[in-house]
């Protein structure tokens, strides 16, 4: 899977899980070259995004349930995910 295609399954997800108000993922893979992880294609993104529904979760529920909805992917195609609420 390219990191293209990546994205957007991490953004079709996220955007019916959560309908965010503010919602961009980053791929920061370039920075990561030549670490362990960025072997094989596996890609290290940054997701910002913003919504009702984290009004009143807690920063680990949140984290938690977003990254439920990646399961599949860690870490074969999602090697690393940085998570930014606002």
């Amino acid at each position: 899977m390219t990191s293209a295609e990546r994205m957007a399954v991490m953004r079709e997800r996220l955007s019916a899980a959560f309908s965010p108000e503010k919602l961009q993922i980053i791929d920061d893979s370039d920075q990561h070259r030549g670490h362990v992880g960025s072997q094989g294609g596996a890609g290290h993104y940054t997701v910002v995004l913003s919504g009702q529904h984290f009004t009143n979760k807690s920063r680990v529920e949140a984290h938690r349930e977003i990254y439920a909805l990646f399961d599949d992917l860690i870490p074969d195609e999602v090697h690393a995910l940085q998570i930014k609420i606002s």
